[in-house]
């Protein structure tokens, strides 16, 4: 669970930088997602790179989810009576919320997927297939509510990341002494804002007129 939720927060950081590129306009921003697409040739052929990051997420999701259902059962075989009263003492809520986070961005990931890549399906007028990923961010992020799931996504994303790069640096064994746990617990303060907070800037900024066609 620790190394693929690493190799997501890589992903996650380079993907959102990416988005990032909205700011630039139009031509930047599609030339960038085009750009993607030819990245390794010709060593690799069209699309190549984009395929085998696909093939290694998914990998990584696998790896992820599995160890978590793993985890989730070992937990409730040390305890199959639960508590009578329950004191959350010295638990952040970032760390309770990890398994329902994780079920919300699944789901989003799902939606996501279907919204600007798999069909590209524009909420704005039902169509799909666009070959503008500019056009499809705005129109998209166009519509208060879809801004909204988005935003909410983007908060079950920050918790994950905040408890998540904690647990990873801790499983790593490198959150043996008070300093190091400290540090641990800042990094994961960083990567949940700078990551969440990254993402979050498009939608809001396309919302409020700053980006848009």
């Amino acid at each position: 669970m620790a190394v693929s939720g690493l190799l997501f927060i890589a992903f996650v950081l380079g993907h959102m930088y990416g988005n990032l590129k909205a700011f630039s306009g139009e031509e930047s921003f599609n030339e960038y997602a085009h750009h993607l697409r030819e990245l390794g040739e010709p060593m690799l052929p069209h699309e190549g790179f984009l395929w085998i990051m696909r093939v290694g997420l998914i990998v990584a999701l696998l790896a992820h989810v599995g160890a978590a259902v793993a985890l989730w059962k070992r937990a409730a075989k040390a305890r199959p009576v639960k508590y009578v009263a329950k004191k959350n003492v010295g638990s952040s809520l970032s760390s309770r919320t990890m398994r329902w986070g994780g079920l919300t961005l699944l789901a989003f990931v799902v939606w996501h997927l279907l919204n600007f890549t798999i069909v590209k399906i524009n909420p704005s007028n039902g169509e799909t297939g666009g070959e503008n990923p500019y056009a499809l961010l705005v129109e998209t992020f166009d519509l208060w509510w879809m801004t909204i799931i988005y935003l909410v996504a983007m908060l079950a994303l920050a918790f994950h990341l905040h408890h998540g790069t904690f647990s990873s640096l801790q499983t790593l064994g490198l959150t043996n002494s008070a300093a190091s746990r400290a540090r641990a617990r800042a990094a994961g303060w960083v990567v949940a804002i700078v990551i969440a907070g990254g993402f979050s800037l498009v939608p809001l900024s396309v919302l409020v007129g700053i980006i848009e066609k």
